[in-house]
């Protein structure tokens, strides 16, 4: 089933009669599972078999009770933050060659969207609510993190669609799908019981930002015993206060994650500090001492983050997309010459000028 695309969450709303279901749209690949009761297989939207490439998958999705077809996207993450990553990092896993090697560098989660079919009948004429709820039994039974029942919500205000959407984007998301909630699954029909609402720019930011570190979550897999992705703020020189604009958990060697792990321990803290504004929850929080220098995709709106909070619009901060440290520790910067919030508002308003604006509501600010 395809989707129609649409410019505005109003204008989604108004098609779908005042209330839908939205989710996620990921930037990975549509696939489509089909489990016997000996055999797993993945096919790709043109029905190309590429179990191969996602081995992982298949041995996560075995617990599944057989004879059932579902929908889903296999999408790359970033393994200590658990954030989506573009579809460029998921196509190092068409490899044919040094596949354990691929599975261990790119390593990818399967979001299951749909139940074609289940018990030995189609359940294309059900409902998406029906669907839905026959598929989240289906999943729930599965006890391992390679799979997962894509992130949903019920709107029935444009605010609350694009609230959902400015999450999405911020954890690596295209921007989301809005579904009929009565509507059947027609298989290759692209009508407006689905429609797709994404953002029409990307700008690549012409900058670096130095942030100061402010908290941290505990690494896993590889990076047990360090830290996993760390928490950065920009500096608010009226407030006076460091408000939180990324986690960063790309870019680091294994050098730096034993440098930073000794020199932090130094700085730990019991609680978030008086200093710091933030909507995350970290496992580690330190006095804001250490500025370190980060690249980006760009800046978007953010709902969790508290860097100009309300300057563009209320209840959003803006928060950094895809961001990697850059190898550079900022020793020589006090954590009050560190980027400010002010100029990282100048660079999301110079974006959106150069990028040009998305005739969406929804898509120039979130």
């Amino acid at each position: 089933m395809l989707a129609e695309r649409i410019r505005s969450s109003e204008e989604a709303l108004e098609r779908m009669e005042g209330k839908a279901a939205v989710e996620y749209k990921l930037d990975g690949e549509r696939v489509q599972l089909h489990k016997g009761k000996n055999r797993v297989e993945l096919f790709s939207r043109r029905l190309e078999k590429i179990t191969s490439h996602y081995p992982d998958v298949a041995s996560a999705v075995k617990s599944i009770k057989p004879e059932v077809i579902l929908e889903g996207e296999v999408v790359a993450i970033n393994a200590q933050t658990e954030e989506y990553l573009p579809f460029q990092e998921l196509m190092h896993r068409r490899r044919k060659y040094d596949v354990e090697e691929a599975m261990e560098n790119y390593p990818v989660v399967m979001n299951f969207f749909d139940v074609l079919y289940a018990a030995g009948k189609s359940k294309t004429d059900l409902t998406y609510v029906e669907r839905r709820k026959l598929l989240k039994k289906i999943i729930d039974g599965v006890k391992n993190n390679k799979v997962r029942l894509i992130e949903q919500t019920i709107a029935t205000k444009p605010e609350e669609v694009d609230r959902f959407m400015a999450t999405a984007i911020e954890n690596g998301c295209e921007g989301v799908m809005i579904k009929q909630m009565s509507s059947t699954y027609r298989a290759g029909a692209r009508e407006y019981a689905w429609v797709k609402l994404k953002r029409e720019y990307r700008s690549e930011l012409a900058d670096t930002l130095d942030l100061v570190i402010v908290g941290a979550l505990h690494g896993r897999g590889r990076r047990t015993g360090k830290y996993g992705a760390l928490l950065l703020a920009a500096y608010d020189e009226k407030a006076d206060m460091f408000q939180s604009v990324s986690k960063v958990g790309t870019g680091f060697t294994d050098v730096h994650l034993e440098q930073f792990y000794k020199e932090l321990e130094q700085h730990v803290i019991s609680q978030r500090h008086a200093r710091v504004e933030t909507g995350m929850d970290m496992d580690v929080w330190f006095e804001p001492k250490i500025v370190i220098e980060v690249i980006a995709s760009e800046i978007t709106l953010s709902p969790s983050h508290t860097a100009g909070l309300n300057a563009v619009r209320p209840g959003y901060g803006l928060a950094l997309r895809f961001p990697k440290f850059t190898g550079k520790i900022r020793d020589d910067k006090k954590p009050e010459d560190a980027t400010s919030t002010e100029e990282i508002l100048t660079m999301y308003k110079k974006q959106l000028k150069v990028a040009g604006p998305s005739p969406s509501k929804a898509g120039d600010e979130a």
